[in-house]
């Protein structure tokens, strides 16, 4: 366990070290001072008074909150997971070039605690990065409008999971190609346009006469992760309105399993 974290914290490090994490850390910052401000100036009266000229209530103070949220996971979901791809997809190309691998294996380590703490460490990374934003947010939702609603905590989680899930192909796709590049594509198809496509597939099929083409689509909606469905999800938990089909998130943590049982006996077997 000691070698896993031992490699978790180099992968910190070396994500801590390009700009790109930098960037998501300033623009959290960014993002927390907007709202502090805009919390601090505009009281919480003015804001459920906007665009309505009723007296103010607990309900309408409610459903404000819920607007709030959704207004920082729905960016965050997208926009968190589009940095964290772009930052991670080169750690293992990295790791396997000539002199940083042969050091790495000459170290009395297994090659399966380095996948996993490779796994670990950038999973970490974009948790801490998510729960910043979150928490602090939570914080001050909570302070200005007395409402401490746990469920938006979960986005934390839901967006590190989703995360972890394309994490495993781009380790994959990392080991077999030691292209960074061609991880990075691939995890961006998946994430931006071939979840969303698979996701519709029953109304694609409405249009669709091929039932060759249909079995196709069914077969890759169960097999990648489903980031379209974890994305309205997130977003449904962090309103509170609690988790409707357990289907997404068992599926993308089977593929998360698969593929990096799969990358570990590839880089087990590889002569480096």
């Amino acid at each position: 366990m000691n070698n896993i974290l031992t490699i978790s914290n180099f992968t910190i490090r070396e994500a801590l070290s390009r700009k790109i994490i930098v960037t998501f850390f300033a623009i959290s910052t960014f993002v927390i001072i907007v709202f502090g401000l805009l919390f601090y100036f505009v009281s919480a009266e003015n804001f459920m008074n906007i665009g309505s000229s009723n007296n103010p209530t607990a309900e309408m103070a409610s459903e404000l909150v819920k607007g709030l949220k959704l207004l920082v996971v729905a960016p965050l979901f997208g926009g968190g997971l589009f940095l964290s791809i772009f930052s991670a997809s080169s750690f293992i190309p990295n790791m396997l070039e000539k002199g940083n691998i042969d050091l790495l294996l000459s170290k009395p380590i297994s090659r399966m605690q380095i996948i996993l703490g490779k796994f670990l460490g950038g999973v970490l990374i974009v948790f801490f990065n998510i729960a910043f934003l979150i928490i602090s947010l939570w914080i001050l939702i909570g302070l200005k409008f007395s409402i401490w609603d746990l469920n938006f905590l979960y986005s934390i989680l839901t967006i590190t999971f989703t995360f972890a899930a394309l994490y495993s192909l781009i380790i994959f796709i990392g080991i077999l190609t030691q292209s960074s590049i061609l991880a990075m594509m691939l995890t961006y198809l998946i994430f931006f346009i071939l979840s969303p496509i698979l996701n519709a597939r029953d109304s694609i099929g409405m249009f669709i006469s091929s039932k060759t083409l249909s079995t196709i689509m069914d077969v890759f909606y169960y097999i990648i992760p489903k980031t379209s469905e974890l994305g309205s999800l997130t977003t449904e938990l962090s309103m509170g309105y609690g988790i409707s089909e357990w289907q997404p998130i068992l599926t993308s943590l089977a593929f998360l399993i698969l593929v990096l049982y799969a990358s570990i006996i590839i880089f087990s077997k590889k002569d480096y």
